[in-house]
């Protein structure tokens, strides 16, 4: 089970930004009962590193454990091997397990995956049954590493100590201690990145991705959007680390650099400012003229041709105004990308978001935004005082657009569409011009055949 100092070290990172505004101890907001409701930290963990399809996710409890969280995100893979992320493995524990310990059952059920899946590792979840029982799991899974040959990484995440971005920090400390630096890659170049947090939920890495190719940039490893076992283990070979958004993993990229001497950079790929913006922090941080030189000359070219797409869209969208409801970083970043549409993001909610992500968000919506707290509470008020013409969030906010008759868009994770970098941009703008022109909100807005009547 993970410790309380454990826990403390992670609450109270150095490298956040807002740590010197803090006193001695105070760090970020701690673990508060009931805080796990939206997404305990077992649920962070998972979502940090489920998309290594070759790996085994088992998790160590309840069947139902599992059921909670298996498949929540639409995150894409290349690899082409069996990706066992379409499957679900638990070692389903009964009443016994708790009563007599679970760890047999725990070595029985990694003999059996590797009998059976060969993956490259096996990332083993406690859940809060078997922390609370006492299970060793990093005793089991040393032992098993041993018997197999392959990393068997425990991963100590228990729902009850805390919310999903705790588990992410615990997830990035899992990697950190058993995969990160035990293997040396084939080849090295200048120019050798980590990608830290974009998971590629429906693609969005592979929007840029060959960018970075024509600048000459190679992403050495991914944690973890269509990441790899392998690359992973050689990621304290990369040059730069870049936090694509997610500041939860901040701590991973603090101890790489103290460890391994790794600097790391925070960018975001939402939108054509953001994106142009991000290239070039990459290439500057990595130091070689001739670099940022060709990554000039390809977002020139890139620039130019997505305006000369976005004309038309641009037209469409004037006068228009947004509401944006969705988590943590995508306050600001997705904000940035309508902006660059010509909508105005009249509010957006910083309910999820760290004191960065609320700073961000200040600076892109300006002193007149409305940053919600209580986005559930405060949407529907927001959308008649600003006048509003779309709500953009998750799917159970669509009920509210309906409501208010204004447009909606689900941006949250279950969205089906690439909202990354240049042509992401341009598929948010299709979608939008979908959203305003369709005949549903429309109708709604429509006064109803009887109140139209004289009597």
């Amino acid at each position: 089970m993970v410790s309380r100092a454990k826990i403390k070290e992670l609450m109270n990172e150095s490298a956040c930004s807002h740590s010197k505004d803090k006193k001695p101890g105070e760090g970020c907001d701690k673990p508060k009962p009931g805080l796990a409701a939206g997404g305990c930290a077992f649920d962070g963990a998972q979502i940090s590193l489920f998309p290594y399809a070759d790996a085994v996710h088992l998790v160590h409890g309840p069947q139902t454990c599992l059921g909670a969280s298996w498949e929540t995100r639409e995150t894409k893979t290349s690899y082409t091997g069996r990706d066992h992320t379409q499957m679900g493995f638990t070692t389903g524990i009964t009443t016994n397990d708790v009563i007599f310990g679970g760890d047999k059952r725990l070595d029985a059920s990694i003999d059996y995956i590797m009998e059976h899946y060969r993956p490259e590792a096996i990332f083993v979840y406690s859940t809060c049954v078997t922390a609370l029982v006492g299970d060793d799991i990093d005793m089991t899974c040393h032992l098993a590493s041993k018997k197999h040959g392959v990393p068997v990484v425990p991963v100590h995440a228990a729902g009850f100590v805390g919310s999903k971005n705790l588990g992410s920090r615990l997830a990035g400390e899992a990697v950190l201690e058993h995969l990160i630096g035990t293997k040396e890659p084939e080849k090295t170049t200048p120019y050798d990145i980590n990608l830290i947090g974009d998971y590629n939920v429906t693609g969005d890495m592979w929007q840029y991705l060959p960018i970075f190719e024509k600048i000459g940039i190679r992403v050495l490893s991914s944690m973890s959007g269509d990441g790899r076992v392998g690359d992973i283990r050689c990621a304290h070979r990369a040059k730069l680390n870049v936090i694509v958004c997610a500041k939860s993993l901040i701590t991973l990229t603090r101890k790489m650099q103290e460890q391994y001497g790794i600097p790391w950079i925070s960018v975001s790929f939402y939108g054509k400012r953001d994106t142009s913006f991000a290239i070039r922090e990459i290439v500057n941080a990595l130091g070689c003229p001739e670099l940022i030189a060709r990554a000039e000359e390809v977002i020139a070219e890139e620039e130019a041709g997505l305006e000369a797409k976005l004309a038309p869209y641009k037209a469409l969208f004037a006068g228009k105004k947004a509401v944006l409801n969705t988590g943590g970083n995508k306050a600001w970043s997705i904000a940035s990308g309508l902006q660059d549409l010509g909508i105005e993001v009249v509010a957006t909610s910083v309910a999820k978001s760290t004191q960065d992500d609320i700073d961000k968000a200040r600076e892109y919506l300006g002193e007149n935004g409305v940053l919600m707290t209580k986005p559930a509470a405060e949407q529907a008020k927001v959308i008649d005082s600003t006048g509003a013409h779309i709500l953009l969030a998750g799917g159970r906010s669509l009920y509210t657009a309906i409501k208010k008759k204004i447009s909606f868009i689900d941006v949250n994770q279950e969205k089906k569409t690439s909202y990354g970098g240049y042509n992401g941009l341009l598929n948010l703008a299709e979608d939008l011009k979908y959203a305003f022109r369709n005949p549903v909100f429309a109708n709604v807005g429509k006064p109803a055949p009887w109140e139209e009547m004289n009597y």
